[in-house]
């Protein structure tokens, strides 16, 4: 299996924070993972078995969304400009 591994820098001349494209997708996932409590800490000693945890909360995450039958509401940011 072949890993391809872009480093996305900054834009040039970039001097406040913005999000880069995907890792949000990322971070997602992985704060999924880490609701389940097997999977918050490091318990397990074979990668193997920590892989098979991490399917097995994958499905039971996507299969809550499908009896739920409506998506997540996206996150949107709050309007500051008012306060």
């Amino acid at each position: 299996m072949r890993t391809t591994v872009e480093i996305v820098r900054k834009k040039p001349g970039q001097k406040t924070f913005e999000a880069l494209p995907k890792r949000w997708v990322v971070e997602r996932t992985l704060v999924w993972l880490t609701a389940h409590r097997r999977l918050a800490r490091d318990y397990e000693r074979h990668p193997a078995t920590s892989a098979s945890f991490i399917h097995w909360a994958m499905i039971r995450t996507m299969v809550r969304r499908l009896v739920r039958g409506n998506p997540v509401p996206r996150w949107q940011p709050r309007d500051t400009t008012e306060r």
